[in-house]
């Protein structure tokens, strides 16, 4: 749970970036939205590789 916790303070704090991007045109924000959406991934990425363990442990 605790990296699920984590994506949403990810998402969070892409947000002011997110804004300056699309609505101000700030193509620095941008960079730094797309770094986090990588970030983003990579840890979905290890919650769904830690969901699947789990899921063959029970089996």
């Amino acid at each position: 749970m605790k990296k699920f916790t984590e994506v949403k303070e990810l998402v969070a704090s892409l947000e002011a970036d997110a804004d300056k991007f699309y609505n101000k045109g700030n193509s620095a924000a941008g960079t730094r939205v797309r770094k986090g959406m990588q970030d983003l991934k990579n840890l979905a990425q290890a919650i769904r590789l830690e969901v699947q363990e789990a899921k063959n442990k029970e089996s």
